[in-house]
């Protein structure tokens, strides 16, 4: 019996060729070239530091914001905070209590940018300040479907909690309502699925292919 750890099955090894063979490029991070570099990131950005990650997620960002109230520490705001680095969010916005379960962000939190409002208020008064028109999503009587419905290029997507879905006071804040159409016999999609849809929904409609070449 051997006592050895297996090597994590994604990521990659130290830089091939030891130090002398290190890129002489300040994005890269040292200690991930000696040891190799198993975080959560596209292959791109092997052996980057955090920092240069950000700054060149940041030439890129998409003009789309997302909003999501927590009022009851729901566990899907990490799996949302994930969607939202996936596609390519500005910023992601906790309205509510401060502290939000990171689990399902599997740590791409520190990748995107997260700001919180302490309420709806609050968060209101950055988007008319901003002058982004906030977009409520959630099943209610008067939503349109989202394939009717416009989705701004430069706009905030509002999601409520899983179970009680928005509050009346964030459907007040929004310029409009939309649902996402559904076929079967449940009332309504899990939060953090809703919210992966309409943020791939926006970028169909409004994102330009990427070309990210592994340099």
């Amino acid at each position: 019996m051997t006592t050895d750890q297996a090597e994590p099955a994604h990521g990659v090894g130290p830089w091939p060729g030891g130090a002398q063979a290190w890129p002489a490029d300040e994005r890269y991070d040292t200690d991930l070239l000696a040891h190799g570099d198993h975080r959560n990131v596209i292959d791109r950005y092997r052996y980057w530091r955090m920092a240069a990650i950000v700054a060149d997620l940041d030439e890129h960002r998409h003009p789309f914001h997302v909003a999501i109230e927590n009022w009851q520490h729901d566990m899907n705001i990490g799996s949302i905070v994930r969607s939202a680095n996936a596609f390519g969010a500005n910023t992601v916005h906790i309205i509510g209590k401060r502290r939000w379960n990171r689990r399902g962000a599997m740590v791409t939190d520190r990748y995107q940018h997260v700001v919180h409002h302490p309420d709806v208020a609050t968060f209101a008064q950055w988007a008319a300040a901003a002058s982004i028109p906030v977009i409520a999503v959630d099943n209610l009587p008067g939503a349109v479907p989202v394939q009717d419905a416009g989705l701004p290029e430069q706009c905030v997507l509002l999601f409520g909690q899983e179970g009680p879905g928005l509050s009346s006071e964030a459907l007040d804040a929004a310029a409009s309502l939309v649902e996402i159409t559904q076929y079967g016999s449940t009332r309504s999609i899990n939060a953090s699925a809703a919210a992966a849809v309409i943020m791939y929904e926006w970028c169909r409609r409004w994102a330009q292919p990427r070309s990210m070449p592994n340099v």
